[in-house]
């Protein structure tokens, strides 16, 4: 697999490196021609001063967090240089709009032309460089795709005809897109498949998961027949909750349907299946309040933390913490922290859900859970990137293979972070018994049909006067 971060590393050191420069030369120009104008034509002494030097940190800064937001460092590998000219123009139009009000209004300016003329500099060198640098990286990148340099590590879903013939369109391409075929994976057991004499069988779809992991897959191309779409829904249940890109082969309904869109004149016609659930700018603008959020309230709460930890420890034996290992986003397996709310070694390795009148909940676990304060710590979970504020409670692997029998739909939450508080969890609390999991189940859903920050912050809200009420469970 290729070094992703490494790619954007470049990509954000030449995008700082041009924010720097734009701004210098606006500096020069603002210290060379606009303000002489200003004091008729005086010479006026020119030098770099300290805010000249704090703003080519906090300047490029700016730029490099609104590029973030905006998605444009996601799907590096995948670029157009057409799509990015547009891009690069809007942002730095908008972002020099931004400046314009902060930095530049407040200048000595001997007309309003003035003002015209600085915003205009600094448009057009900021983006004249900024586009010369990435044009240069992604040209350089799409000639290694296109040279089979790099490629994505890519599975075929499918061994009939047209899988063959898709496989043999997308090797035979003049400039290809990337693809590295590792092999594929039969949907019916037949003891011939047509791509078996090109490429290796690495297995069942029973097994898809693992073949994922083992062989490293960046793509997945989803070839069956039109009469298998039954199957193509149960695949997707499967796979489509772990990070890879899924591309279909389109139907003839597809294209009279005008749903089938292209951006790649020489690729093979294939429809992108798996697409973000946010548009890039919320998903990280929720990921950049996750940490925001999370360090302000770990300093809020330290005092509250410092208090009940006394508690805990001088009222019952055993840690302070309680660690439990949960299913996290993609399926990846990680470790809760929580408050000990609890009897040390409740569980005695058996896992075991707790109910309302549950004796092996402590005292000071009662009003922990009413008041949500056991979930402190998971600050720190969300700061490392394995939870955020809001989505859907992270469970244990033993119950999800439970839930999973009864609503295969399940693993569909995957594709978000788990929460500290969830639409579920405003509604039902701690979940005591595998059906109340299902019935709180429907509020996640809905949650990943239609997440939104807008959708956070009311279910923060209602967490909030769920904590100051106390009535929690």
């Amino acid at each position: 697999m290729m070094n992703k971060k490494w790619q954007v590393g470049k990509y954000l050191f030449f995008d700082f490196l041009a924010a720097a420069l734009s701004w210098t030369i606006l500096f020069i120009y603002r210290k060379e021609v606009i303000e002489p104008q200003y004091f008729n034509g005086w010479n006026v002494p020119f030098e770099f001063t300290p805010q000249f030097y704090l703003a080519l940190i906090i300047i490029p800064s700016f730029w490099i967090l609104f590029y973030y937001i905006t998605g444009f460092y996601k799907n590096i590998y995948r670029r157009s240089r057409l799509l990015e000219l547009g891009q690069t123009f809007a942002t730095s139009l908008a972002g020099v709009v931004v400046l314009f009000f902060v930095f530049i209004l407040d200048d000595w300016i001997e007309s309003y032309k003035n003002y015209y003329q600085s915003a205009l500099v600094l448009f057009s060198v900021h983006f004249t460089l900024t586009y010369l640098f990435r044009l240069i990286l992604t040209a350089r990148t799409t000639s290694l795709i296109h040279r089979r340099k790099i490629g994505f590590n890519t599975l075929i879903i499918g061994s009939n005809e047209k899988a063959l013939k898709l496989f043999r369109e997308m090797e035979n391409q003049v400039r290809p897109a990337g693809n590295k075929f590792v092999g594929y994976v039969s949907v019916e057991n037949k003891t011939e498949d047509p791509l078996g004499e090109f490429l290796p069988k690495l297995g069942e779809i029973d097994t898809i998961l693992d073949i994922l992991e083992e062989n490293s897959i960046e793509e997945v191309i989803l070839a069956i027949e039109t009469h298998e779409h039954e199957k193509a829904s149960n695949i997707l249940t499967v796979i489509e909750n772990r990070q890879v890109t899924i591309w279909g082969i389109p139907d003839l309904y597809d294209f009279l349907s005008g749903t089938v869109k292209f951006n790649s004149i020489y690729g093979s016609p294939l429809i992108k299946i798996s697409n973000g659930l946010m548009p890039a700018w919320q998903e990280n603008t929720k990921r950049l309040l996750d940490v925001l959020f999370s360090l302000i309230a770990m300093a809020i709460f330290l005092p509250v933390f410092i208090v009940l930890a006394i508690i805990i420890k001088a009222t019952s034996k055993g840690p302070i913490f309680y660690k439990q290992e949960r299913i996290g986003r993609y399926g990846e397996p990680f470790h809760i922290i929580k408050l000990r709310s609890m009897v040390h070694g409740a569980e005695n390795g058996k896992p075991a859900l707790s109910s309302d009148d549950d004796e092996r909940i402590t005292p000071i676990g009662r009003f922990l859970r009413k008041t949500h304060l056991d979930e402190i710590p998971q600050f720190y979970n969300v700061l490392i990137g394995e939870m955020s504020l809001v989505g859907p409670r992270p469970e244990r692997d033993y119950y999800i293979k439970q839930i999973v029998k009864k609503a295969p739909h399940y693993t569909h939450l995957h594709k978000l972070r788990p929460g500290i508080t969830s639409w579920g969890q405003v509604k039902y609390g701690y979940a005591s018994n595998l059906e109340e999991m299902l019935e709180r189940l429907p509020y996640d859903m809905m949650y990943l049909k239609n997440i939104s920050l807008y959708i956070d912050l009311k279910i923060l809200i209602y967490t909030v006067l769920v904590s100051i009420r106390g009535n929690g469970k």
